[in-house]
């Protein structure tokens, strides 16, 4: 049976309906906007059906848990100086919103030319991005919160699954913990990586439940790569970019590959 929009829809209000939540449909942009107590989560439908094409009725579960936990997180109270065991980075494509519905601006910082770094508050089921505003009338620095967050991310296990493909390898990080994109901020894994791959080190975060890590030795390579990248880039429920990036001397470049061919400097 066909998913349309409106089927989905539906869907998804039952699924998420009770705790005096509250729905608003945005027809030109296909979106569907939960509210609850104030907070609000904005939901691309097509997306939803993609990865319900993709992954069956788990796909709607596991967007429907997100929604409920994420609305949970947004309405705890954040003490910054206790939570920073609990903090961690996660990268966002450069468009993603820099301020909250109420115009509280998020903790962020620059990381490349298509990717952006936000800090957040692990709450166990979900996170809590990080509002600049937290740290007023603290001691606490956007500094102590970069080095806590690192640090975390660099304790939890990094694990990775290979593919083969016409001579060029694939690693897929996808642990589904909520930070597998973000581990492209694990510099020491980064150089553990770069020193096995014998080729060209290419990584992708499109979406924010995998990293990419490919060993480029030949042109199909990165048509391969390209492919990959765009494919996880649609399916995703937390999309980031669908522009692999170049890593070269600990630095990290995005770059556009034409299909069959490497991209040219």
């Amino acid at each position: 049976m066909k998913m349309t929009t409106q089927k989905m829809k539906e869907r998804l209000e039952t699924e998420l309906s009770g705790n005096g939540r509250t729905f608003g449909y945005d027809r030109e942009k296909d979106t569907l906007k939960v509210t609850e107590s104030g907070h609000s989560i904005t939901l691309s439908i097509p997306q939803i059906i993609a990865n319900w094409e993709e992954n069956g009725d788990v796909a709607v579960d596991k967007i429907s848990y997100y929604v409920r936990e994420g609305l949970l997180a947004s309405q705890q109270k954040i003490d910054i100086r206790a939570s920073l065991p609990n903090v961690y980075p996660v990268i966002r494509a450069t468009s993603f919103p820099r301020e909250t519905k109420d115009g509280k601006v998020l903790l962020r910082e620059e990381h490349t030319a298509e990717t952006a770094i936000f800090y957040v508050v692990d709450v166990g089921a979900s996170y809590r991005f990080i509002e600049e505003e937290s740290l007023q009338n603290t001691d606490v620095t956007l500094d102590d919160i970069r080095i806590a967050a690192f640090a975390n991310l660099r304790t939890r296990p990094t694990t990775s699954k290979k593919d083969s493909v016409s001579g060029n390898d694939y690693y897929f990080v996808r642990t589904n913990d909520g930070y597998d994109a973000s581990r492209i901020l694990n510099e020491s894994f980064l150089e553990e990586m770069r020193a096995q791959i014998e080729g060209e080190m290419v990584l992708a975060v499109p979406h924010q439940d995998v990293l990419i890590i490919a060993d480029i030795r030949n042109n199909t390579g990165y048509d391969v790569l390209a492919h990959m990248t765009m494919q996880f880039f649609a399916d995703g429920l937390a999309p980031i970019t669908s522009l692999p990036l170049v890593y070269n001397d600990g630095k990290l470049e995005p770059i556009f590959i034409m299909a069959k061919n490497r991209p040219k400097e």
